[in-house]
């Protein structure tokens, strides 16, 4: 198990590497980053100046060097636009995002599991039917249509949820939904797909002849078995939905990440992006390894092979 995790480990550090390097390239492959940064109608004196200031007339590798070791203590400079440090902004702005992006996660899965396993244990029937089509509809909806859809008649016509803004616990109910829609389509899918291979199983049916009951055998044997590719899902969507869920955060104003990236990117703010980009990468690659020692936990065959 520790070389199982070591070699993970490995991997990740090794591709947070690969994110730092990308991240610092791309501001300087597109041209002058002090001209990037300014104003357009800014003098070639204060373009000058500037580049002095932020240190980018000097040598290339020197600026990695510099850019690493701050990074590592999460030093991404100030905000141009709120004379901030970058980090302090996107930490100010985790809370909202984890809440709608961990509710929305929470309605898929609350929802996802069970019907996929209902239409997975009963092909051809009502259930397995309407597990087909939340499938269908949740990974085929474009989410910026539903959303605005919703506030039309949930929240102007009817006014049951507040159309914009963090406040009350009701003020998250339909980002979430929105959020999570295409994430719990893809658990019904895959946990009807993989509870269809598995109920056809010799152990399934050993435990069938032993005379287990039925509710034993659904969670000891075949949702336990079928769980691996699903905690695959969760871990992997939930870091897509902390740091992909900028035009719902932009829609419903809610006051998170996505919507400060929306913000920085419009005002030129490439501290404040890289700030963004770099934490959003690391809290992905750390939901992978923990995904990916949870599979080691679950399933020993996995970590065999190291």
């Amino acid at each position: 198990m520790l070389r199982y995790f070591l070699i993970r480990l490995g991997q990740s550090l090794a591709l947070m590497f690969g994110v730092l390097l990308l991240v610092f390239m791309m501001l300087r492959v597109t041209g002058d980053p002090a001209a990037l940064m300014l104003p357009r109608e800014a003098s070639a004196a204060e373009i000058e100046a500037f580049r002095e200031r932020m240190g980018f007339n000097r040598p290339i590798i020197v600026q990695f060097v510099d850019f690493l070791s701050k990074a590592v203590v999460g030093d991404f400079g100030e905000s141009l636009h709120f004379r901030t440090p970058a980090m302090t902004l996107v930490t100010q702005r985790l809370p909202a995002t984890v809440e709608l992006a961990a509710t929305g996660l929470l309605f898929a899965v609350l929802i996802g599991v069970p019907i996929g396993m209902m239409g997975g244990l009963k092909p051809g029937s009502a259930a397995d039917s309407l597990a087909r089509l939340l499938a269908l509809m949740g990974q085929s909806i474009p989410n910026f249509w539903l959303a605005m859809l919703m506030i039309l008649f949930f929240g102007v016509q009817l006014r049951w949820f507040p159309t914009f803004g963090r406040g009350a616990w009701n003020s998250v109910v339909m980002p979430a939904f929105v959020l999570g829609l295409p994430v719990m389509g893809q658990i019904v899918r895959l946990t009807r797909s993989t509870v269809l291979e598995i109920r056809s199983e010799d152990f399934v049916r050993t435990a069938y002849s032993k005379g287990l009951e039925p509710p034993v055998i659904y969670l000891k044997h075949i949702l336990r078995n079928a769980s691996i590719p699903i905690i695959s899902v969760i871990g992997v969507q939930f870091g897509y939905m902390l740091g992909g869920s900028i035009y719902i955060e932009t829609i419903f104003a809610w006051p998170g990440m996505g919507q400060l990236l929306q913000l920085a990117i419009g005002w030129r703010d490439f501290p404040l992006v890289q700030a963004i980009a770099i934490f959003t990468s690391t809290v992905v690659i750390a939901l992978n390894l923990l995904t990916d020692l949870v599979y080691a936990i679950i399933d020993p065959r996995i970590r065999y092979g190291f």
